[in-house]
Formats: C-alpha cells, sequence, structure tokens
C-alpha cells in the first residue's frame, strides 16, 4: 500500500497555468509571474453584443473573499438561452485551442474567466449539486486537471478551511509536486455520477489517464488509468461534501503496478482513518448545470467545467 500511495501521490501530471479568477487573489503556481494574476474587479460587456444576462452584477462576484463565491443563481428567462449558447461555444473553442487551459494567455485566461462567470449567472438549474447524474469529461479548469479527482481535492482538504495561507499553502505544495513529476501527460479525465452510494449518497467515479516518464531523456513511458471512487452527500441546492473511499490503478503497461493495484485497490479512506482518525471532507459546489455542461468549484474557488460524455 505505501509503495501505492507513493504512486498515485507523484504520478507525473501535465504542468497547468493557473487561473486567478479577476475577483479572486490567489497565489501563482511556482515559476509564474505574481503580476500577471493580480486582481481587479472587470465589468463585463461586448463592443458588439451585451452577453451579459439581465439579472448579473459583477459587484456580486468581486465583493466576495477568496474562497467564498457569490450564491447560486437560477436564470428562468426563456430568452437568456441563446446567451448561454453563445456564450458555451466561447468557452468549449478557448478550451479546445488552449488544451483545456493548460496554454492559455493571460488574455484567454481573462476572457475565459469572465465567460465562466456570466454563464454561472445564467445557470438555468435550482438544484444543480441533485442533477448531476451521467458520465461527465472534464473540458477545461483553472488548476491542474488532477486536482479535479477525489484524491487529490481530499489532499488539500488535510490543510483546513480556506483562508489565504492555506491556499497558498496548496498552491505551493501543488506546484513542488508538479515540478518533481514534470515527466509525463495527463490524458481524458472523466467523472461518473450515479445512485447507490451509501445512506442514500450519490457515488463518483473518477478516472485520469496518465502517461508517466519512467527517466528524463529515455522513450520508456509507465501508462494507467487512476480510478478513484467517492461518495457525494448533496448539501443544499448546488453543494457535495466528497469522501475519498480508494483508489486502484487499471490497464497500466508495468506489470508490478498491475499485481499491486489492477488486482485490487487502496483503501485510502482507511488510511485517513489510521493515520489522523477521519476521513477529509472535500466541499465542491456545482454553480451551473444543464443538459450538456456543468461547471463545479472547489474548496479554493478553483473552476472545473464538464461536458456530458
Amino acid at each position: 500500500p505505501l509503495a501505492s500511495i507513493a504512486f498515485i501521490l507523484f504520478i507525473s501530471p501535465h504542468p497547468a497555468l493557473s487561473f486567478v479568477p479577476t475577483c479572486i487573489v490567489r497565489p501563482p503556481l511556482l515559476g509564474t509571474d505574481a503580476a500577471a494574476f493580480t486582481a481587479s474587479s472587470t465589468a463585463l460587456s461586448s463592443d458588439t453584443q451585451d452577453y451579459s444576462p439581465s439579472d448579473y452584477d459583477p459587484t456580486d462576484v468581486a465583493d466576495h473573499p477568496p474562497g467564498q463565491h457569490a450564491p447560486l443563481a437560477v436564470d428562468e428567462v426563456v430568452a437568456d438561452e441563446s446567451i448561454r449558447m453563445d456564450l458555451k461555444r466561447e468557452i468549449m473553442m478557448l478550451a479546445s485551442v488552449t488544451d483545456r487551459g493548460n496554454y492559455a494567455s493571460v488574455e484567454e485566461r481573462d476572457i475565459l474567466i469572465e465567460l465562466i462567470v456570466q454563464l454561472e449567472a445564467l445557470n438555468p438549474s435550482p438544484n444543480p449539486a441533485s442533477g448531476c447524474a451521467g458520465e461527465w469529461d472534464l473540458a477545461l479548469s483553472s488548476v491542474q486537471p488532477y486536482r479535479s479527482s477525489p484524491f487529490f481535492l481530499a489532499v488539500r482538504e488535510v490543510l483546513g478551511p480556506s483562508t489565504p495561507k492555506k491556499a497558498q499553502a496548496a498552491e505551493t505544495g501543488f506546484s513542488i509536486h508538479d515540478l518533481a513529476t514534470s515527466v509525463g501527460r495527463i490524458g481524458r479525465v472523466r467523472q461518473t455520477i450515479s445512485q447507490g452510494g451509501a445512506n442514500g449518497c450519490l457515488e463518483m467515479v473518477s478516472e485520469v489517464d496518465l502517461e508517466v516518464g519512467v527517466l528524463p531523456g529515455l522513450p520508456v513511458q509507465a501508462k494507467g488509468t487512476v480510478v478513484t471512487t467517492a461518495t457525494l452527500d448533496v448539501v443544499g441546492a448546488e453543494g457535495w461534501t466528497c469522501l475519498v473511499k480508494e483508489t486502484r490503478i487499471k490497464d497500466s503497461n508495468v506489470p508490478f503496478l498491475d499485481s499491486l493495484l489492477n488486482d485490487g485497490s487502496v483503501p485510502v479512506s482507511g488510511i485517513y482513518e489510521q493515520l489522523r482518525g477521519s476521513v477529509p471532507k472535500a466541499t465542491l459546489k456545482t454553480f451551473y448545470l444543464d443538459d450538456l455542461l456543468r461547471i463545479t468549484r472547489d474548496v479554493d474557488d478553483n473552476f472545473f467545467v464538464w461536458v456530458r460524455a
């Protein structure tokens, strides 16, 4: 189990540029220009068309401190559907050309942040946390894609409630992880959410496809999919409490990983209970949901944009 945990902790993610919402101050990843991440309050508008929804006010977002988001918005204006379609089209186009945001320029990051905030203000679902059943592919994220996994959500939660200091510690830790394991890339990232968890909770199965360089300079890579399961307890209209259960690796091309993990799993929840007495309770909130797309944020207000598979 220790070797398995070590592999999971140090698998090589593809380095991702870090978004910082214009209304939130969050420290940049190591090696980035802090000046590029200066927070500001920006009114969302267009020279040719007004994409701002009728009930959207930039100050509703800008007045909230780091790690806190404006309350869930529910838009019932039928005419706003065309605006939602335009916003989603722009988001998906930028997500595609920037590789899920990994290679977005500063200007592209700012545009994406504005588009995401506007789309959240047009959320058509009154209870998004309860309506997310199905299979989802990660299309865009404001942080490293692997951080959408319940495994790493639990790692972040160990640091405690979201504060500027805790958020900085998390960013520093994940950035050091990126630097130490920079030979490799992340492939497809999927989530399957279904009924059937314990005590009426939802169940999440997270799958992250990885290609990990064994040694720099050598054309040898370890491949596999890290599968992590968790339970989701619905809290309010938009919230989930996420409890990681177990992690395993499937379809690995490394024989010893097959023998260690393909035929079994690492009981992550049991390890946490032994080490700290309880399983970390990660917080997730979904601020936008329709038939095709959802936007979910973590405790530090980092966003993950998912599309139905």
